[in-house]
């Protein structure tokens, strides 16, 4: 991130703060003329700066929704918040992005000349839990209401469907924090696709404390519930 001087003048703790996720450098008439590194207790309990400070997510360092917005904007990183918390979003695998792509263009050709649109990563998604604005970037998600796409084209509606296809680096996020935040900000079906174990859980209608979900494993076809008709096998989501 580059932050004329006189900005960081003017707002020295925000991007103290910004700096806790990454380098924040300082420019005077457009040439970089300082820097501003996270750092953290060695152990000895002195101060060390980080190398690399993108990848230190201290679980203290909360943001407000509007600091988010102006961090993300300045970033060329892709990041999410949930919780007033920030998470890095690390390049995923291939075999992720083979099953995004499956599903994506599956979706896009059952959606086609219909009023709902399936989209993907990145594309941020600012959902409502308990008052709180999120924003979260689903591997797959499926909007009906495309005029909630502000001009500068972030999303304040609430998707129908969501798709979160599971990676290591991602795998207790998206099971546990942003499984909580779509079942409880209104998303109707959510999918967990698991690459390790072939299989897919399909949420519904934000019952997850219910149990009210359907595991489809070996050669079944998964059925959305949301949208009768809209039915794909485990065969065609996971075939290498």
């Amino acid at each position: 991130m580059e932050v004329p001087s006189t900005k960081v003048q003017n707002n020295f703790g925000a991007y103290l703060k910004y700096a806790q996720f990454e380098d924040v450098f300082v420019t005077r008439n457009g040439r970089k003329v300082a820097v501003i590194k996270a750092c953290h207790e060695d152990y000895f309990g002195d101060p060390v700066v980080l190398e690399a400070g993108e990848a230190y997510m201290p679980k203290d360092a909360k943001m407000t929704y509007d600091e988010f917005i102006e961090f993300s904007e300045k970033s060329d990183k892709r990041y999410e918040f949930i919780d007033g918390e920030i998470y890095l979003l690390s390049s995923p695998s291939f075999v992720h992005q083979r099953i995004v792509v499956e599903i994506l263009n599956f979706m896009y050709i059952w959606f086609k000349r219909k009023k709902c649109k399936p989209l993907t990563a990145p594309f941020d998604v600012t959902l409502t839990k308990f008052d709180l604005k999120n924003v979260v970037q689903p591997d797959v998600v499926v909007i009906c209401d495309p005029e909630k796409v502000n001009e500068k084209g972030r999303y304040h509606g609430t998707p129908t469907l969501v798709v979160e296809v599971l990676s290591k680096s991602t795998m207790r996020k998206d099971l546990s924090i942003k499984a909580n935040l779509y079942l409880n900000s209104g998303v109707k079906e959510f999918w967990i696709v698991n690459p390790f174990n072939k299989d897919v859980i399909v949420y519904l209608n934000g019952k997850k404390e219910s149990n009210e979900y359907v595991l489809y494993k070996n050669d079944e076809t998964v059925k959305s519930v949301v949208f009768p008709g809209l039915e794909l096998s485990l065969e065609q989501i996971f075939a290498e």
